[in-house]
């Protein structure tokens, strides 16, 4: 009988926990402003770049910033992207944010990894999907607020007839 009360207790420790992690869940969430606008919108390239960067200049970063996507997609749902920046990171100077986007996709701004200055190793890999042929950019935004992108063109194509 002892036995039966320890499990019991146990499982009625375990549902109090479960409560009152579900309970500062959703307490502790703060309402988004109304300004908040989501990564990804229907946008121009233009103006999502403004939207995330203001009138920051975009330096070339082909010395720094390594770009590596197939030249033609063949399934442009499913598109393998990497990105890895090269300059050393430094708590002074880290790259703070990696972009990829897709000028010609309605939703321009396909993703943003963010990193810290412990990471050691700005380095990304995703799956993003391309609307049709167009630039694919990938873009450091380092701590000092320096840009560094770099592009590239990729063809989709239908069925990869490369057509």
């Amino acid at each position: 009988m002892a036995d039966d009360r320890a499990r019991v207790s146990r499982r009625v420790v375990l549902a109090g926990l479960a409560a009152a992690g579900a309970v500062a869940a959703v307490g502790t969430s703060a309402p988004r402003s109304a300004a908040a606008q989501a990564l990804g919108a229907q946008e121009s390239v233009e103006a999502g770049l403004k939207r995330l960067f203001g009138g920051r200049p975009l330096k070339d970063g082909s010395g720094v910033v390594k770009l590596d996507i197939p030249l033609i997609a063949e399934n442009g749902a499913v598109v393998p992207v990497t990105v890895e920046v090269t300059s050393p990171m430094t708590p002074a100077n880290h790259v703070k944010h990696i972009y990829v986007v897709a000028d010609k996709n309605r939703i321009p701004i396909v993703t943003r990894v963010a990193f810290i200055p412990e990471a050691g190793q700005a380095y990304m890999g995703a799956n993003i999907r391309l609307g049709e042929t167009g630039d694919v950019r990938a873009i450091a935004e380092q701590s000092d607020g320096t840009l560094l992108q770099i592009k590239r063109e990729v063809k989709v194509t239908v069925g990869g007839c490369g057509g």
